[in-house]
Protein backbone atom coordinates (compact mmCIF):
# COMPACT_ATOMS: atom_id res chain seq x y z
CA UNK A 1 0.00 0.00 0.00
CA UNK A 2 1.28 3.44 -0.96
CA UNK A 3 2.14 5.76 1.94
CA UNK A 4 1.24 9.34 1.03
CA UNK A 5 3.35 12.30 2.14
CA UNK A 6 1.45 14.82 4.27
CA UNK A 7 2.19 17.92 6.30
CA UNK A 8 0.54 19.54 9.31
CA UNK A 9 0.96 23.01 10.80
CA UNK A 10 0.53 23.58 14.52
CA UNK A 11 -0.29 27.27 14.98
CA UNK A 12 0.32 28.69 18.45
CA UNK A 13 -0.39 31.93 20.25
CA UNK A 14 0.45 33.22 23.71
CA UNK A 15 -2.39 34.15 26.08
CA UNK A 16 -2.79 34.86 29.81
CA UNK A 17 -3.89 31.21 30.12
CA UNK A 18 -0.67 30.06 28.48
CA UNK A 19 0.25 28.74 25.06
CA UNK A 20 -2.77 27.89 22.89
CA UNK A 21 -3.02 25.85 19.69
CA UNK A 22 -5.53 26.03 16.85
CA UNK A 23 -7.68 22.95 16.29
CA UNK A 24 -10.17 22.40 13.45
CA UNK A 25 -13.09 20.00 13.51
CA UNK A 26 -13.39 17.79 10.45
CA UNK A 27 -16.81 17.37 8.86
CA UNK A 28 -18.91 14.41 9.98
CA UNK A 29 -19.10 13.41 6.31
CA UNK A 30 -15.35 12.88 6.07
CA UNK A 31 -14.18 9.38 5.16
CA UNK A 32 -11.10 9.78 7.37
CA UNK A 33 -11.55 10.80 11.04
CA UNK A 34 -15.08 12.25 10.79
CA UNK A 35 -15.83 14.78 13.52
CA UNK A 36 -12.29 14.74 14.89
CA UNK A 37 -10.42 17.86 15.94
CA UNK A 38 -7.11 18.12 14.09
CA UNK A 39 -4.38 20.56 13.23
CA UNK A 40 -4.54 22.08 9.73
CA UNK A 41 -2.84 19.78 7.26
CA UNK A 42 -3.02 17.73 4.10
CA UNK A 43 -1.15 16.14 1.25
CA UNK A 44 2.19 17.22 -0.19
CA UNK A 45 2.34 18.02 -3.90
CA UNK A 46 6.01 18.00 -4.84
CA UNK A 47 5.27 18.77 -8.48
CA UNK A 48 3.53 22.04 -7.64
CA UNK A 49 6.54 23.47 -5.85
CA UNK A 50 9.21 22.71 -8.43
CA UNK A 51 11.78 25.47 -8.14
CA UNK A 52 9.99 26.88 -5.07
CA UNK A 53 10.08 30.52 -6.16
CA UNK A 54 7.72 31.45 -3.32
CA UNK A 55 9.93 29.95 -0.58
CA UNK A 56 12.02 32.28 1.57
CA UNK A 57 14.63 31.32 4.13
CA UNK A 58 16.64 28.10 4.45
CA UNK A 59 17.04 26.05 1.29
CA UNK A 60 15.64 22.63 0.59
CA UNK A 61 18.97 20.88 1.27
CA UNK A 62 19.20 22.34 4.78
CA UNK A 63 15.55 21.63 5.60
CA UNK A 64 15.74 18.10 4.18
CA UNK A 65 18.82 17.31 6.25
CA UNK A 66 16.98 18.38 9.41
CA UNK A 67 14.07 16.12 8.42
CA UNK A 68 16.35 13.17 7.51
CA UNK A 69 15.24 13.33 3.87
CA UNK A 70 17.33 13.23 0.72
CA UNK A 71 15.30 16.10 -0.73
CA UNK A 72 11.86 17.69 -0.67
CA UNK A 73 11.75 18.89 2.93
CA UNK A 74 10.77 22.38 1.81
CA UNK A 75 7.78 20.91 -0.01
CA UNK A 76 6.43 19.57 3.28
CA UNK A 77 6.74 23.02 4.85
CA UNK A 78 5.04 24.74 1.91
CA UNK A 79 2.24 22.17 1.96
CA UNK A 80 1.67 22.77 5.68
CA UNK A 81 1.35 26.54 5.09
CA UNK A 82 -0.93 26.02 2.08
CA UNK A 83 -3.24 23.65 3.94
CA UNK A 84 -3.43 26.03 6.89
CA UNK A 85 -4.59 28.78 4.53
CA UNK A 86 -7.17 26.55 2.83
CA UNK A 87 -8.60 25.03 6.01
CA UNK A 88 -8.15 27.76 8.63
CA UNK A 89 -7.90 30.98 6.58
CA UNK A 90 -4.54 31.93 8.09
CA UNK A 91 -1.62 32.46 5.71
CA UNK A 92 1.99 32.75 6.84
CA UNK A 93 3.27 34.98 4.05
CA UNK A 94 5.27 38.16 3.59
CA UNK A 95 5.04 41.02 1.17
CA UNK A 96 8.02 42.30 -0.80
CA UNK A 97 9.00 44.62 2.06
CA UNK A 98 9.29 41.65 4.44
CA UNK A 99 6.13 42.29 6.45
CA UNK A 100 3.65 39.59 7.40
CA UNK A 101 0.31 39.99 5.63
CA UNK A 102 -2.82 40.85 7.60
CA UNK A 103 -6.50 39.97 7.27
CA UNK A 104 -7.22 42.71 4.72
CA UNK A 105 -4.69 41.47 2.14
CA UNK A 106 -6.43 40.67 -1.17
CA UNK A 107 -4.94 37.14 -1.27
CA UNK A 108 -7.58 36.10 1.30
CA UNK A 109 -10.27 36.57 -1.35
CA UNK A 110 -8.68 33.77 -3.37
CA UNK A 111 -8.76 31.16 -0.63
CA UNK A 112 -11.68 29.35 -2.30
CA UNK A 113 -9.94 29.32 -5.67
CA UNK A 114 -6.94 27.61 -4.11
CA UNK A 115 -9.17 25.16 -2.25
CA UNK A 116 -11.04 24.28 -5.46
CA UNK A 117 -7.81 23.75 -7.40
CA UNK A 118 -8.37 26.67 -9.75
CA UNK A 119 -4.88 27.96 -9.02
CA UNK A 120 -1.72 26.61 -7.43
CA UNK A 121 -0.14 27.89 -4.24
CA UNK A 122 3.00 28.94 -6.10
CA UNK A 123 0.97 30.84 -8.73
CA UNK A 124 -1.12 32.55 -6.05
CA UNK A 125 2.01 33.76 -4.28
CA UNK A 126 3.50 34.94 -7.59
CA UNK A 127 0.40 36.94 -8.50
CA UNK A 128 0.42 38.77 -5.16
CA UNK A 129 4.18 39.12 -4.80
CA UNK A 130 4.24 37.01 -1.65
CA UNK A 131 6.88 34.72 -0.21
CA UNK A 132 6.55 32.04 2.48
CA UNK A 133 9.04 32.57 5.33
CA UNK A 134 10.07 29.00 6.03
CA UNK A 135 12.37 30.20 8.81
CA UNK A 136 9.21 30.94 10.85
CA UNK A 137 8.44 27.21 10.97
CA UNK A 138 10.15 24.55 13.07
CA UNK A 139 10.04 20.78 12.53
CA UNK A 140 8.20 19.38 15.55
CA UNK A 141 7.36 15.69 15.08
CA UNK A 142 6.89 12.89 12.57
CA UNK A 143 4.08 10.37 12.35
CA UNK A 144 3.59 7.45 9.96
CA UNK A 145 0.26 5.64 9.99
CA UNK A 146 0.80 2.05 11.18
CA UNK A 147 -0.13 -0.81 8.83
CA UNK A 148 -3.81 -1.70 8.71
CA UNK A 149 -5.90 1.40 7.91
CA UNK A 150 -7.10 1.85 4.30
CA UNK A 151 -5.18 5.14 4.10
CA UNK A 152 -1.62 5.59 5.32
CA UNK A 153 0.28 8.85 5.60
CA UNK A 154 3.87 9.90 6.25
CA UNK A 155 3.09 13.15 8.08
CA UNK A 156 5.54 15.81 9.21
CA UNK A 157 4.33 18.23 11.89
CA UNK A 158 5.60 21.81 11.99
CA UNK A 159 5.05 24.53 14.56
CA UNK A 160 4.78 28.27 13.92
CA UNK A 161 3.47 31.32 15.76
CA UNK A 162 0.14 32.51 14.40
CA UNK A 163 0.60 35.84 12.57
CA UNK A 164 -1.03 38.81 14.23
CA UNK A 165 -3.86 40.52 12.41
CA UNK A 166 -5.40 37.34 10.98
CA UNK A 167 -8.33 35.43 12.50
CA UNK A 168 -8.99 31.75 12.02
CA UNK A 169 -12.07 30.69 10.07
CA UNK A 170 -12.93 27.08 9.20
CA UNK A 171 -13.72 26.48 5.54
CA UNK A 172 -17.24 25.10 6.13
CA UNK A 173 -16.62 22.14 3.83
CA UNK A 174 -13.79 19.99 5.10
CA UNK A 175 -13.79 21.70 8.51
CA UNK A 176 -16.91 22.77 10.41
CA UNK A 177 -15.56 24.35 13.58
CA UNK A 178 -12.37 25.76 15.05
CA UNK A 179 -11.15 26.53 18.53
CA UNK A 180 -8.06 27.82 20.35
CA UNK A 181 -7.18 25.74 23.41
CA UNK A 182 -4.21 25.14 25.65
CA UNK A 183 -2.79 21.63 25.18
CA UNK A 184 -3.94 20.77 28.71
CA UNK A 185 -7.51 21.87 27.94
CA UNK A 186 -7.60 19.87 24.71
CA UNK A 187 -6.26 16.75 26.42
CA UNK A 188 -8.80 17.08 29.23
CA UNK A 189 -11.63 17.48 26.69
CA UNK A 190 -10.38 14.31 25.02
CA UNK A 191 -10.22 12.41 28.30
CA UNK A 192 -13.75 13.52 29.25
CA UNK A 193 -15.14 12.52 25.85
CA UNK A 194 -16.06 16.09 24.89
CA UNK A 195 -13.76 16.27 21.88
CA UNK A 196 -12.51 13.57 19.50
CA UNK A 197 -8.75 13.61 18.95
CA UNK A 198 -6.66 11.23 16.88
CA UNK A 199 -3.49 9.60 18.13
CA UNK A 200 -1.01 11.93 16.33
CA UNK A 201 -2.90 14.97 17.66
CA UNK A 202 -2.85 13.60 21.21
CA UNK A 203 0.86 12.85 21.02
CA UNK A 204 1.60 16.35 19.71
CA UNK A 205 -0.50 17.95 22.44
CA UNK A 206 1.34 15.94 25.09
CA UNK A 207 4.63 17.24 23.72
CA UNK A 208 3.45 20.87 23.72
CA UNK A 209 1.91 20.58 27.17
CA UNK A 210 5.40 21.05 28.64
CA UNK A 211 5.72 24.60 27.26
CA UNK A 212 4.22 27.87 28.51
CA UNK A 213 5.08 30.07 25.55
CA UNK A 214 5.51 29.87 21.79
CA UNK A 215 9.14 30.95 22.14
CA UNK A 216 10.07 28.02 24.40
CA UNK A 217 8.21 25.56 22.19
CA UNK A 218 9.91 26.89 19.05
CA UNK A 219 13.30 26.82 20.74
CA UNK A 220 12.75 23.19 21.70
CA UNK A 221 11.66 22.23 18.19
CA UNK A 222 14.67 23.90 16.55
CA UNK A 223 17.08 22.21 18.98
CA UNK A 224 15.40 18.77 18.98
CA UNK A 225 14.24 17.70 15.53
CA UNK A 226 12.52 14.31 15.75
CA UNK A 227 14.64 11.22 15.21
CA UNK A 228 14.00 9.40 11.94
CA UNK A 229 11.11 6.95 12.24
CA UNK A 230 11.94 3.29 11.60
CA UNK A 231 11.77 2.87 7.85
CA UNK A 232 13.99 -0.04 6.86
CA UNK A 233 12.97 -3.71 7.03
CA UNK A 234 14.54 -5.76 9.82
CA UNK A 235 15.84 -9.29 9.13
CA UNK A 236 14.49 -12.19 11.17
CA UNK A 237 13.69 -15.89 10.96
CA UNK A 238 10.29 -17.47 10.36
CA UNK A 239 9.68 -21.19 9.80
CA UNK A 240 13.41 -21.74 9.52
CA UNK A 241 13.96 -19.23 6.72
CA UNK A 242 14.93 -15.56 6.53
CA UNK A 243 12.23 -12.87 6.38
CA UNK A 244 12.25 -9.08 6.23
CA UNK A 245 10.00 -7.39 8.81
CA UNK A 246 8.46 -4.10 7.77
CA UNK A 247 8.10 -1.34 10.41
CA UNK A 248 4.84 -1.92 12.24
CA UNK A 249 4.98 -5.70 11.87
CA UNK A 250 4.19 -7.51 15.16
CA UNK A 251 7.74 -8.80 15.67
CA UNK A 252 9.54 -5.65 14.43
CA UNK A 253 10.17 -3.94 17.79
CA UNK A 254 11.35 -7.16 19.39
CA UNK A 255 13.68 -7.98 16.51
CA UNK A 256 15.19 -4.48 16.57
CA UNK A 257 15.73 -4.66 20.36
CA UNK A 258 17.15 -8.18 20.53
CA UNK A 259 19.18 -7.99 17.32
CA UNK A 260 20.43 -4.36 17.13
CA UNK A 261 23.08 -5.26 14.54
CA UNK A 262 20.37 -6.62 12.22
CA UNK A 263 22.06 -9.99 11.80
CA UNK A 264 18.72 -11.76 11.34
CA UNK A 265 19.02 -13.96 14.44
CA UNK A 266 15.63 -13.43 16.10
CA UNK A 267 12.42 -15.34 15.45
CA UNK A 268 9.47 -13.58 13.88
CA UNK A 269 7.14 -16.18 15.35
CA UNK A 270 6.17 -17.26 18.83
CA UNK A 271 6.63 -21.00 19.37
CA UNK A 272 5.16 -22.49 22.55
CA UNK A 273 7.79 -24.15 24.69
CA UNK A 274 10.71 -22.27 23.08
CA UNK A 275 12.38 -19.85 25.57
CA UNK A 276 13.33 -16.38 24.35
CA UNK A 277 15.51 -14.04 26.41
CA UNK A 278 13.80 -10.66 25.96
CA UNK A 279 15.88 -8.66 28.48
CA UNK A 280 18.73 -9.19 30.92
CA UNK A 281 17.63 -11.99 33.22
CA UNK A 282 14.15 -12.20 31.65
CA UNK A 283 12.99 -15.18 29.56
CA UNK A 284 9.63 -15.54 27.83
CA UNK A 285 8.08 -19.01 27.65
CA UNK A 286 4.77 -19.28 25.85
CA UNK A 287 2.17 -21.84 26.91
CA UNK A 288 0.67 -24.20 24.31
CA UNK A 289 -2.82 -22.68 24.52
CA UNK A 290 -3.28 -20.78 21.23
CA UNK A 291 -6.76 -19.53 20.37
CA UNK A 292 -8.93 -16.63 19.30
CA UNK A 293 -8.67 -14.97 22.71
CA UNK A 294 -5.07 -15.96 23.52
CA UNK A 295 -3.33 -15.50 20.16
CA UNK A 296 -0.21 -17.71 19.99
CA UNK A 297 -0.62 -18.57 23.69
CA UNK A 298 -0.13 -17.09 27.14
CA UNK A 299 3.32 -15.67 27.80
CA UNK A 300 4.96 -16.74 31.05
CA UNK A 301 8.00 -14.69 32.10
CA UNK A 302 10.91 -16.17 34.06
CA UNK A 303 13.06 -13.65 35.95
CA UNK A 304 16.45 -14.48 37.45
CA UNK A 305 19.67 -16.42 36.90
CA UNK A 306 19.98 -18.80 39.85
CA UNK A 307 16.82 -18.28 41.87
CA UNK A 308 13.73 -17.53 39.87
CA UNK A 309 10.54 -15.52 39.87
CA UNK A 310 7.77 -16.70 37.53
CA UNK A 311 5.23 -14.19 36.30
CA UNK A 312 1.87 -15.45 34.98
CA UNK A 313 2.56 -19.21 35.01
CA UNK A 314 -0.44 -19.78 32.74
CA UNK A 315 -2.87 -22.70 32.50
CA UNK A 316 -2.42 -25.91 34.44
CA UNK A 317 -0.87 -27.63 31.43
CA UNK A 318 1.51 -30.48 32.36
CA UNK A 319 3.87 -29.86 29.45
CA UNK A 320 4.13 -26.14 30.16
CA UNK A 321 4.70 -26.69 33.89
CA UNK A 322 7.33 -29.32 33.18
CA UNK A 323 9.14 -26.88 30.88
CA UNK A 324 9.06 -24.18 33.57
CA UNK A 325 10.57 -26.56 36.10
CA UNK A 326 13.20 -27.66 33.58
CA UNK A 327 14.31 -24.09 32.76
CA UNK A 328 14.47 -23.06 36.43
CA UNK A 329 15.81 -26.30 37.82
CA UNK A 330 12.78 -26.21 40.09
CA UNK A 331 14.27 -23.31 42.05
CA UNK A 332 11.27 -20.99 41.92
CA UNK A 333 11.15 -18.66 44.94
CA UNK A 334 8.07 -16.70 44.00
CA UNK A 335 5.21 -16.61 41.50
CA UNK A 336 3.40 -13.42 40.47
CA UNK A 337 0.03 -13.28 38.78
CA UNK A 338 -1.40 -10.30 36.86
CA UNK A 339 -5.00 -11.55 37.21
CA UNK A 340 -6.96 -14.74 37.65
CA UNK A 341 -8.42 -15.53 34.25
CA UNK A 342 -8.05 -19.25 33.44
CA UNK A 343 -5.17 -18.79 30.99
CA UNK A 344 -3.00 -17.00 33.58
CA UNK A 345 -3.15 -18.45 37.10
CA UNK A 346 -4.26 -22.13 37.30
CA UNK A 347 -0.65 -23.40 37.10
CA UNK A 348 0.10 -21.67 40.42
CA UNK A 349 -1.23 -24.50 42.59
CA UNK A 350 0.94 -27.13 40.91
CA UNK A 351 4.06 -24.95 41.02
CA UNK A 352 3.53 -24.19 44.70
CA UNK A 353 3.09 -27.88 45.48
CA UNK A 354 6.31 -28.76 43.63
CA UNK A 355 8.53 -25.83 44.69
CA UNK A 356 7.04 -24.26 47.82
CA UNK A 357 7.13 -20.86 46.10
CA UNK A 358 5.52 -17.74 47.60
CA UNK A 359 2.55 -16.48 45.59
CA UNK A 360 1.78 -12.82 44.89
CA UNK A 361 -1.45 -11.55 43.38
CA UNK A 362 -4.96 -10.34 44.15
CA UNK A 363 -7.71 -12.77 45.10
CA UNK A 364 -10.14 -13.86 42.40
CA UNK A 365 -13.40 -11.90 42.34
CA UNK A 366 -16.66 -13.82 42.70
CA UNK A 367 -17.50 -13.81 39.01
CA UNK A 368 -17.67 -16.48 36.28
CA UNK A 369 -14.49 -17.06 34.31
CA UNK A 370 -12.22 -16.55 37.32
CA UNK A 371 -9.75 -19.06 38.78
CA UNK A 372 -11.26 -19.62 42.21
CA UNK A 373 -8.42 -22.01 43.11
CA UNK A 374 -5.96 -19.13 43.23
CA UNK A 375 -4.78 -18.54 46.79
CA UNK A 376 -2.12 -15.82 47.18
CA UNK A 377 0.29 -15.59 50.11
CA UNK A 378 0.66 -11.85 49.53
CA UNK A 379 -1.68 -9.28 47.96
CA UNK A 380 0.65 -6.48 46.85
CA UNK A 381 -0.62 -2.93 47.13
CA UNK A 382 -0.37 -0.30 44.41
CA UNK A 383 3.24 0.89 44.31
CA UNK A 384 4.62 -2.02 46.37
CA UNK A 385 8.08 -3.23 45.33
CA UNK A 386 9.02 -6.89 44.86
CA UNK A 387 12.68 -7.94 44.67
CA UNK A 388 13.79 -10.40 41.95
CA UNK A 389 17.20 -11.39 40.64
CA UNK A 390 16.41 -9.49 37.42
CA UNK A 391 15.68 -6.31 39.36
CA UNK A 392 12.96 -4.65 41.38
CA UNK A 393 9.36 -4.98 40.23
CA UNK A 394 6.89 -2.18 40.92
CA UNK A 395 3.26 -3.20 41.42
CA UNK A 396 0.70 -1.14 39.47
CA UNK A 397 -2.98 -1.80 40.06
CA UNK A 398 -4.75 -1.67 36.68
CA UNK A 399 -8.42 -2.67 37.03
CA UNK A 400 -10.51 -2.73 33.88
CA UNK A 401 -10.03 -5.99 32.01
CA UNK A 402 -10.42 -7.62 35.41
CA UNK A 403 -11.07 -5.97 38.75
CA UNK A 404 -8.00 -7.68 40.27
CA UNK A 405 -5.64 -6.93 37.37
CA UNK A 406 -2.08 -5.86 38.20
CA UNK A 407 0.82 -4.84 35.96
CA UNK A 408 4.43 -5.10 37.06
CA UNK A 409 7.20 -2.74 35.97
CA UNK A 410 10.82 -3.93 36.01
CA UNK A 411 12.10 -0.59 37.18
CA UNK A 412 15.76 -0.53 36.14
CA UNK A 413 15.10 -1.99 32.69
CA UNK A 414 11.93 0.10 32.17
CA UNK A 415 10.04 -3.00 31.06
CA UNK A 416 6.32 -3.28 31.73
CA UNK A 417 4.71 -6.70 32.16
CA UNK A 418 1.22 -5.71 31.08
CA UNK A 419 -0.71 -8.97 31.47
CA UNK A 420 -3.96 -8.60 29.54
CA UNK A 421 -4.26 -4.87 30.17
CA UNK A 422 -2.33 -4.30 26.93
CA UNK A 423 -2.17 -7.01 24.28
CA UNK A 424 -0.54 -7.04 20.89
CA UNK A 425 -2.62 -7.01 17.75
CA UNK A 426 -6.02 -6.42 19.32
CA UNK A 427 -7.85 -4.57 22.03
CA UNK A 428 -8.81 -6.56 25.11
CA UNK A 429 -12.39 -7.53 25.88
CA UNK A 430 -13.93 -5.61 28.77
CA UNK A 431 -16.60 -7.98 30.09
CA UNK A 432 -18.98 -6.62 32.76
CA UNK A 433 -19.69 -6.97 35.56
CA UNK A 434 -16.06 -7.62 36.52
CA UNK A 435 -14.75 -5.78 33.47
CA UNK A 436 -15.09 -2.00 33.82
CA UNK A 437 -14.45 0.35 30.88
CA UNK A 438 -14.20 3.48 33.00
CA UNK A 439 -11.62 1.84 35.28
CA UNK A 440 -9.77 0.45 32.25
CA UNK A 441 -9.30 3.85 30.62
CA UNK A 442 -8.28 5.45 33.92
CA UNK A 443 -5.72 2.66 34.41
CA UNK A 444 -4.27 3.36 30.96
CA UNK A 445 -3.78 6.98 31.96
CA UNK A 446 -1.99 5.77 35.10
CA UNK A 447 0.43 3.77 32.94
CA UNK A 448 1.24 6.83 30.82
CA UNK A 449 2.98 8.29 33.86
CA UNK A 450 5.32 5.29 34.22
CA UNK A 451 8.85 5.49 32.74
CA UNK A 452 8.68 2.52 30.36
CA UNK A 453 10.63 1.71 27.18
CA UNK A 454 9.06 -1.65 26.25
CA UNK A 455 5.88 -3.55 27.02
CA UNK A 456 5.98 -7.32 27.56
CA UNK A 457 2.35 -8.42 27.06
CA UNK A 458 0.75 -11.69 28.08
CA UNK A 459 -0.01 -12.35 24.42
CA UNK A 460 2.35 -11.40 21.61
CA UNK A 461 5.81 -9.95 21.08
CA UNK A 462 7.60 -7.11 22.85
CA UNK A 463 6.10 -3.73 22.00
CA UNK A 464 8.11 -0.50 21.67
CA UNK A 465 6.92 3.11 21.92
CA UNK A 466 4.71 2.41 24.94
CA UNK A 467 3.33 5.96 25.06
CA UNK A 468 2.07 5.61 21.50
CA UNK A 469 0.62 2.16 22.22
CA UNK A 470 -1.24 3.39 25.31
CA UNK A 471 -2.50 6.57 23.66
CA UNK A 472 -3.76 4.48 20.74
CA UNK A 473 -5.76 2.29 23.12
CA UNK A 474 -7.24 5.33 24.84
CA UNK A 475 -8.18 7.09 21.61
CA UNK A 476 -9.61 3.86 20.16
CA UNK A 477 -11.83 3.30 23.20
CA UNK A 478 -12.97 6.93 23.38
CA UNK A 479 -13.73 6.94 19.65
CA UNK A 480 -15.87 3.82 20.04
CA UNK A 481 -17.63 5.40 23.01
CA UNK A 482 -18.36 8.53 21.00
CA UNK A 483 -19.73 6.38 18.18
CA UNK A 484 -22.09 4.63 20.59
CA UNK A 485 -23.23 7.96 22.02
CA UNK A 486 -24.00 9.31 18.54
CA UNK A 487 -25.93 6.13 17.70
CA UNK A 488 -28.12 6.66 20.76
CA UNK A 489 -28.69 10.27 19.73
CA UNK A 490 -29.59 9.23 16.18
CA UNK A 491 -31.92 6.26 16.70
CA UNK A 492 -33.29 6.82 20.17
CA UNK A 493 -34.01 3.87 22.47
CA UNK A 494 -32.12 0.76 21.34
CA UNK A 495 -31.21 -2.60 22.80
CA UNK A 496 -27.67 -3.92 23.16
CA UNK A 497 -27.83 -6.08 20.03
CA UNK A 498 -28.88 -3.14 17.83
CA UNK A 499 -26.24 -0.85 19.32
CA UNK A 500 -23.52 -3.49 18.88
CA UNK A 501 -24.43 -4.09 15.22
CA UNK A 502 -24.11 -0.38 14.45
CA UNK A 503 -21.18 0.52 16.70
CA UNK A 504 -19.11 -2.48 15.59
CA UNK A 505 -20.02 -2.43 11.90
CA UNK A 506 -16.26 -2.58 11.21
CA UNK A 507 -15.99 -5.91 13.05
CA UNK A 508 -16.93 -9.27 11.44
CA UNK A 509 -20.42 -10.38 12.52
CA UNK A 510 -19.21 -13.67 14.07
CA UNK A 511 -17.34 -11.54 16.63
CA UNK A 512 -20.35 -9.40 17.56
CA UNK A 513 -21.24 -11.63 20.52
CA UNK A 514 -17.84 -10.89 22.06
CA UNK A 515 -18.02 -7.25 20.95
CA UNK A 516 -21.38 -6.87 22.69
CA UNK A 517 -19.62 -7.28 26.03
CA UNK A 518 -17.37 -4.32 25.32
CA UNK A 519 -20.38 -2.40 23.97
CA UNK A 520 -22.13 -3.00 27.28
CA UNK A 521 -19.01 -1.83 29.12
CA UNK A 522 -19.06 1.40 27.09
CA UNK A 523 -22.77 1.91 27.86
CA UNK A 524 -22.14 1.40 31.57
CA UNK A 525 -19.34 3.98 31.41
CA UNK A 526 -21.67 6.41 29.63
CA UNK A 527 -24.23 5.72 32.36
CA UNK A 528 -21.63 6.43 35.06
CA UNK A 529 -20.75 9.67 33.23
CA UNK A 530 -24.49 10.52 33.12
CA UNK A 531 -24.55 10.48 29.33
CA UNK A 532 -26.77 7.40 28.91
CA UNK A 533 -29.43 5.56 30.87
CA UNK A 534 -31.08 2.15 30.70
CA UNK A 535 -34.85 1.87 30.47
CA UNK A 536 -36.01 -1.73 30.46
CA UNK A 537 -34.03 -3.57 27.80
CA UNK A 538 -33.19 -0.36 25.91
CA UNK A 539 -30.55 2.31 26.26
CA UNK A 540 -31.27 6.03 25.75
CA UNK A 541 -29.42 9.32 25.91
CA UNK A 542 -29.46 10.57 29.48
CA UNK A 543 -31.57 13.64 30.20
CA UNK A 544 -29.19 14.47 33.07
Amino acid sequence: MEIRPAATLVLTRDTPEGLQVLLLQRTWDAVFLPGYYVFPGGGVDTGEALGRPHALGPGDAEISQTMSLDEGGADYMLAAVRECFEEAGILLAQTADGKNITADHPVHRERDALFQGKTSFAELCRQHGLTIPLDQLAYLCHWTTPPGPPRRFDTRFFIAPAPTGQAASHDGTETIDHIWLTPAEALEDHRAGRRLLGLPTVQTLRLLNDFDTTETAMRYAHANPPAPAPSKPWPAIRKGGPVELEPGAPAYDEAAKLDPEAEGTTRAEIIPGEPVEIAAGVVRLTAPNPGMMTGPGTNTYILGQERFTVLDPGPDHPGHIERLLELTGGIIDQVLVTHTHPDHSPAVATLKAKTGCRVFGLKAPEHPGQDQTFCPDDEPGHGDLIVTEAGILKTIHTPGHASNHVCFALVDQQLLFSGDHIMQGSTVVINPPDGDMKAYIESLYELLAEPVEFIAPAHGFLMGQPGVVIDYLITHRLSREHKIEKILQAIGPADLKTITARAYDDVPRPLHRVASRSALAHLLKLEADRKAAKKGENWVVSSR
